[in-house]
């Protein structure tokens, strides 16, 4: 028979205070959200005027069909699946027998090594070094230099590092040893199996992280066929607001005109938000259950 505890007055206002904060929490992080989705979808005019504040007003996919007949989004959307996919799974490369290795308290020079890391999350070599490293490389205008130069995330390495340290009991390492496993397959058969959570939680850092990248691919592609999705989108954000901006005389005929464009631009701005999060957001709740799970282990040590 089990007791069941009685809730004192202070347990229940704590509760109410929980509850209250979580609601408010929830409607600031939903609103804007809700808001640009419904903005994607309303007539731009009740949008500027603010008569559309929550719920679409006067629905019109115009905004979504001038973004998707420009062909321009297909092949940055292209780009940008390739370039994530690659970037992540290189990422992933680097990052896991790193910090597999710098958890190994028999890594001889293991604090060394760490403090080398951490060193370059205070100090970097610039914009310009980098350049030119890249384009002594040949990677200028190629996936590798969107790829390869941010392909480890030591911040990353560290919250993996702490991940093997804390989750991964140092007693199955030891028994797969003696039964003769190197430490190759101890890591590819035993670690990565039991390791699923710090994965999936790096692959939605370096895969979102890559998603959103366009400084990058500013700097380094000169061919619009290889820019990824957020460099077009610039683009066309971009253009539209310098077509609303543009005008001769000042009469009403003309003021009309420039003002239908200046409505059409802000339509096209929240349907290009729309497009550019909307996979993030598809893809986050499969990787939810992981996330939590691994960002709380791999943080409970230092």
């Amino acid at each position: 028979m089990t007791t069941r505890i009685q809730e004192t007055r202070g347990d229940r206002i704590f509760l109410f205070a929980n509850y209250l904060y979580l609601t408010l929490a929830f409607l600031i992080v939903a609103y804007p959200v809700v808001y640009m989705l419904s903005a994607s979808i309303s007539n731009p005019h009740y949008v500027g005027s603010g008569e559309m504040w929550l719920w679409p007003k006067g629905i019109t996919f115009e905004g979504y069909q001038r973004v998707f007949e420009n062909s321009k989004i297909w092949s940055g959307y292209a780009n940008t699946i390739l370039y994530t996919l690659v970037g992540t799974a290189i990422s992933l490369a680097v990052t896991l027998p790193a910090a597999y290795a710098l958890s190994r308290r028999d890594l001889v020079g293991r604090n060394l090594f760490m403090g080398m890391f951490m060193v370059t999350m205070f100090f970097g070599g610039g914009l310009v070094p980098t350049y030119l490293l890249v384009k002594d490389l040949g990677m200028i205008n190629t996936i590798w230099a969107l790829v390869l130069p941010g392909a480890a995330s030591i911040y990353n390495i560290i919250v993996t590092r702490t991940f093997f340290m804390s989750a991964i009991p140092r007693e199955l390492e030891e028994a797969a040893q003696m039964d003769g496993a190197s430490t190759t397959r101890l890591f590819l058969t035993i670690i990565l199996p039991l390791s699923l959570p710090i994965i999936a939680v790096m692959a939605l850092f370096y895969g979102v992280g890559q998603w959103n990248s366009y400084f990058s691919a500013l700097i380094y592609l000169n061919d619009e066929a290889k820019y990824p999705l957020q460099i077009i989108l610039r683009q066309i954000l971009v253009l539209q607001e310098m077509s609303a901006q543009t005008g001769g005389t000042v009469d009403a005929s003309t003021a009309s005109a420039l003002n239908n464009k200046a409505e059409v631009a802000a339509l096209v701005k929240y349907s290009v938000i729309i497009v550019s999060t909307l996979p993030v957001i598809v893809v986050y709740p499969f990787l939810q259950r992981y996330f939590v799970q691994g960002v709380l282990i791999g943080s409970v040590k230092g």
